[in-house]
């Protein structure tokens, strides 16, 4: 076992593998850019090496910088994590070159699988089912359209190196095919320093099936079963659970046996994921899965795989690396049980999934134990950066079977109190009680499939969150006074006035800045506020305890939220949901967009990749304006409405901020 090694990483990752290496009694070694300064994965270190600037290109994808800081600090290996360099070939030869064992297969092996369309080759070689397509080395734009005529539309294009859904599009026609092409190129360049694509089928009703492989430097290789990976959005996985529903046992042995053939063909070492798309029209069939890709590294879902087999998965890499063989075989290897996985973002579903920015004003896991994990890399105060992923952890549970797992994840979900980011915990509760998902009625069009269930229209927002806003600023109002004058009128706060019976009307907006909402609040003698709400009246009253918890009863409802200011900014987090809330003081001056043209600001903070349009165009409503690269993934800003093009204030490669005019439009004639 090594004595110490470095973590090439960040997040939640990096503080996965220091978690499983201090239990071996191995020290580590944190990587970290600026940005990342006061980082978890940082602390959670024995050390930790500053490597640059907070861009990526400029610290965490230096193979340099990470090499000189193993050495620096003498550790005997390095583990890549997933994403950054993890299946980075120059990287895995550059430590062997330091002498530095890289926790990882061969580079080798992360070549052969690296390049999309070789590695369909060399699989079809090793008798592997792949899917219809065209893997060649012409990438000619001609003759990738007439491989899409040939192959038949729908088809995915996707770029050789890519991952994770980027660099990769859908088409569905001839006319959206250049597009399509110019974006995959694009993003797989930006990625992955590689524009060439490749173009296959696309499955019309297709699950995401992978299986886990193992192998040691002594040629023994195994399978650790597979995992669901086919509720996706943007090509991304979000939920994942494994064993997959409805598998059979005949199915898993077919494709534990292909992907372990898989690894064989290119001598791998070390974890790897062998990714299978299935078409499932008919149901799962032996004779209907293909392979798509190997992810030579650990996945980010490998927490399922570990809580239904009981290992370590980490801990195998570390040995594996040592040149210790495979703990188990294949027939000690048992699945017990079921787990599912969900990825916890800081992202908006209701508009497209955009990913947010923000600090984690309150961060409060549910409890974990046998039947709960959460695998994370921030901790509350912290930041969700524009330079990184948005993940904030992952919830994994646990169960004896799929429907008592499922409870587990809802119960979970509920549980987890997010503030000061925008997140997608409400939409993954919403999948987890779907009731096609509960059926196990599985693909990777679920989400687009059912998504007006998943995704409701903003709707406004519900009495009791209003009221306890409400009781949350009276109890404080309340609490204040105390400390004044007891014996000043001034000091009074039960809306006392000298004719009469007195009231107060507290302003608010919902979370969009749009929707004004007025709640008239009256001082009944028996205790307590009569609000008059939206949906009509209610009696509240309530305390808040020493730990900050709301207690309120609203008309003899007993409920606890809590409630997280940001300036005047509040968000009530009560019975699983979370309802961002503005308190507005209706006497202060407003701000009025007097600009009659109108303005497109940026969503995020990013960088101009493409501009479509010129000063004097006329354009239509939700046509292309320009496209934004921001936290990793490609967005394209679309035209609100039909205008006239007045200005471009950016070029393609400039950075810009959140808010910022990006577009502006003559001013209308209407009228």
């Amino acid at each position: 076992m090594f004595r110490k090694i470095l973590i090439a990483n960040r997040g939640e990752i990096a503080c996965r593998v220091m978690r499983t290496a201090n239990r071996l009694g191995v020290a580590t070694v944190a990587v970290y850019s600026e940005a990342d300064a006061s980082a978890m994965h940082v602390a959670m270190a024995d050390e930790a090496v500053l490597i640059g600037p907070s861009p990526v290109q400029e610290s965490y994808l230096v193979i340099e910088k990470i090499i000189d800081a193993a050495l620096r600090t003498g550790a005997e290996a390095i583990h890549p994590g997933y994403g950054f360099l993890a299946e980075n070939a120059a990287f895995a030869e550059a430590c062997a070159a330091a002498s530095i064992t890289f926790i990882g297969p061969p580079a080798t092996a992360i070549r052969a699988m690296g390049e999309k369309a070789a590695a369909k080759a060399l699989m079809e070689k090793a008798n592997v089912p792949i899917v219809p397509g065209y893997h060649g080395a012409d990438q000619d734009d001609a003759v990738l359209l007439q491989a899409a005529a040939d192959i038949g539309y729908p088809i995915l294009i996707k770029a050789v190196s890519g991952g994770g859904g980027k660099g990769m599009r859908q088409v569905d026609n001839a006319e959206r095919f250049a597009n399509a092409l110019k974006g995959a190129r694009r993003e797989g360049l930006s990625s992955f320093g590689d524009d060439k694509v490749l173009v296959e089928k696309y499955l019309e009703r297709p699950r995401h099936i992978e299986i886990q492989v193992f192998a040691d430097q002594q040629g023994n290789v195994v399978h650790l079963f597979e995992r669901d990976c086919s509720v996706q959005r943007r090509h991304q996985k979000v939920l994942e659970e494994a064993p997959a529903p409805g598998m059979t046992p005949e199915m898993r042995r077919t494709m534990g046996d292909a992907a372990v053939a898989a690894a064989r063909a290119i001598g791998y070492v070390g974890a790897g994921t062998v990714e299978f798309i299935a078409d499932v029209s008919h149901g799962l069939s032996e004779d209907k899965f293909y392979f798509m890709e190997m992810n030579t590294r650990l996945q980010v879902e490998h927490p399922v795989t570990e809580m239904i087999t009981g290992q370590d998965l980490v801990e195998w890499q570390l040995r594996v690396a040592g040149g210790e063989p495979l703990p188990l075989s294949q027939d000690d290897l048992v699945i017990d049980g079921h787990a599912i996985e969900a990825r916890i973002y800081s992202e908006n579903p209701q508009k497209n999934f955009l990913p947010a920015t923000g600090t984690l004003h309150r961060l409060r896991p549910p409890p974990e134990g046998p039947h709960l994990r959460v695998d994370t890399g921030v901790r509350e105060g912290d930041e969700v950066s524009m330079f990184y992923d948005p993940m904030i952890a992952k919830l994994v549970v646990w169960d004896r079977d799929r429907a008592s797992a499922l409870r587990r994840l809802l119960d979970g979900l509920e549980r987890y109190e997010i503030a000061g980011v925008i997140t997608n915990v409400n939409f993954l509760a919403a999948v987890a009680a779907h009731p096609a998902f509960a059926a196990g009625d599985l693909e990777t069009g679920f989400i687009e499939k059912h998504k007006d269930d998943l995704i409701p229209a903003p709707g406004a927002i519900p009495d009791q969150a209003l009221a306890l806003a409400c009781l949350d600023l009276l109890l404080a109002r309340t609490g204040h006074a105390a400390s004044a004058d007891p014996h000043s009128p001034w000091a009074r706060v039960d809306g006392w006035r000298l004719n009469g019976q007195g009231h107060d009307e507290l302003s608010f907006r919902d979370g969009n800045g749009e929707d004004e909402i007025m709640v008239t609040v009256h001082y009944p003698s028996a205790g307590g506020y009569r609000l008059a709400l939206p949906g009509g009246e209610m009696l509240a009253n309530g305390e808040v305890d020493e730990g900050g918890t709301l207690w309120a009863d609203l008309d003899g409802l007993r409920v606890s939220a809590a409630v997280v200011h940001d300036g005047d900014k509040v968000t009530i987090l009560s019975g699983g949901r979370a309802h961002r809330i503005e308190r507005t003081d209706p006497m202060a001056l407003r701000d009025y967009d007097l600009e009659e043209g109108g303005k497109v600001t940026a969503p995020l903070p990013g960088k101009i990749v493409q501009v479509h349009v010129a000063a004097g165009d006329n354009v239509k409503k939700g046509e292309p304006l320009l496209i934004l690269e921001a936290m990793k993934m490609e967005h394209t800003i679309a035209a609100p409405r039909d205008a006239v093009i007045a200005a471009i204030p950016f070029s393609p490669g400039e950075q810009v901020d959140e808010g910022t005019e990006l577009i502006l439009f003559e001013a209308s004639t209407d009228g």
